[in-house]
């Protein structure tokens, strides 16, 4: 089973469109990523997808341990979230399409948060695209 989790219940009726446009199973709820409505250890993987840099640090702790909450043992998490571009013409272009205020989160930090969440096997890379980063971690067994 897949579910989708979003705080607008406007992002959820988009979502949902596009799910019924593919004829996907996809269960969509109106949810905050910091008080999930699952039990204990429901989901093998969570991903998160440009949520993270819409979170204050005090709320991404919160996060994360819920995330960590609604996981199985050896469950991972996946956050693909934005960087500020290194070239200053994308960043501008970037800061100018999306907003600065969307690029304020420094990707690059989620990792020791995400440890210090007890996650392990926690990694941090660059994507193949120049605005986003990924990170990873397991929760242990």
């Amino acid at each position: 089973r897949v579910h989708g989790i979003d705080a607008s219940p406007e992002m959820i009726e988009t979502a949902k469109k596009k799910a019924a446009r593919l004829n996907s199973l996809v269960v969509f709820d109106v949810g905050l990523i910091e008080q999930l409505a699952f039990p204990d250890a429901t989901f093998d993987k969570v991903i998160s997808r440009l949520v993270i840099h819409h979170l204050p640090d005090d709320l991404k702790v919160k996060a994360f341990a819920e995330i960590r909450r609604v996981l199985k043992p050896g469950g991972r998490i996946l956050i693909a979230d934005f960087i500020q571009p290194r070239n200053h013409v994308l960043n501008h272009i970037t800061g100018a399409m999306v907003g600065s205020h969307m690029m304020q989160t420094d990707t690059w930090k989620l990792a020791p948060m995400l440890e210090e969440a007890c996650f392990t096997a926690v990694t941090a890379g660059p994507t193949r695209s120049a605005f986003l980063a990924s990170v990873t971690g397991t929760k242990s067994q």
